[in-house]
């Protein structure tokens, strides 16, 4: 166990550090600074989706940060990635040769943010801090599971994670995420709730191993030492977040 700390030193320091940076946002609990921080790993987030998807396109940048500033005073922030998806399909049919991969780093990592915007402004910093403890504990439970037991493989995309450290992960996050939830919810739609948001941030993950097989590179990133980029951080809470959104809208 000490050899694991040992091992991922870089990686644990910077993780304490980012959840000391965490924790003071969701103290301070303002939606100007939430917007803010979150504006912040949005810009980064975008500009390494570019580069994963291979995109040069300067004006893609000035699109991405007027979207971000119309979400600040938009009441449903979900709604302008279809606006943007008019658009694109819009240009699209008028200029015949608009490249239709410009429509990707808005489809991922955009709508995901969004949604981690829309769950503190429709829900609040507690429904927040339940998706933190969640997509945390279930990317720390398939670590150390599949660290210790873990023998079969989960998927080619990501040769590393093994189904029993999957599963380790969606329990331990379940068992405590669902306790978590509690403080809003009620027990079985904090149950149910946890166990999808968990599941869905497994696929995340996966999904950004996917993004980064197919552009050739190990991370999408250097700006976090020990863990790569923005993205390789917030892969799993671009989709959980979506799936919570949902899921708290269906049930709640």
């Amino acid at each position: 166990m000490t050899k694991i700390f040992t091992d991922y030193q870089e990686r644990w320091l910077t993780g304490i550090g980012l959840l000391a940076l965490v924790g003071l946002i969701g103290w301070v609990d303002n939606f100007f600074v939430m917007w803010v921080f979150l504006g912040v790993i949005y810009l980064f987030a975008f500009y390494e989706a570019m580069k994963l998807f291979k995109l040069t396109s300067a004006s893609m940048y000035v699109w991405a940060v007027l979207l971000w500033i119309v979400a600040y005073f938009y009441p449903n922030p979900d709604d302008l990635f279809f606006f943007i998806a008019v658009i694109f399909a819009s240009s699209l049919a008028y200029f015949h040769n608009f490249d239709k991969r410009l429509l990707l780093p808005f489809l991922y990592p955009v709508s995901g943010i969004l949604f981690f915007l829309i769950l503190y402004q429709d829900f609040g910093i507690a429904y927040m801090f339940w998706l933190l403890v969640t997509v945390a504990l279930t990317d720390v439970g398939a670590f150390f599971t599949g660290k210790a037991i873990g023998k079969t493989k989960f998927s080619d995309t990501s040769p590393n994670k093994t189904l029993e450290g999957v599963f380790g992960g969606i329990i331990l996050a379940t068992i405590a995420g669902s306790f978590v939830g509690l403080y809003v919810v009620d027990l079985w739609i904090s149950i149910i709730i946890t166990f999808v948001t968990a599941i869905s941030s497994i696929f995340g993950d996966l999904f950004e191993s996917h993004l980064k097989r197919e552009a050739g590179v190990k991370d999408s990133g250097d700006l976090l030492p020990g863990h790569g980029g923005i993205l390789d951080r917030i892969d799993g809470y671009l989709f959980a977040a979506v799936i919570m959104v949902v899921a708290l809208r269906a049930l709640t």
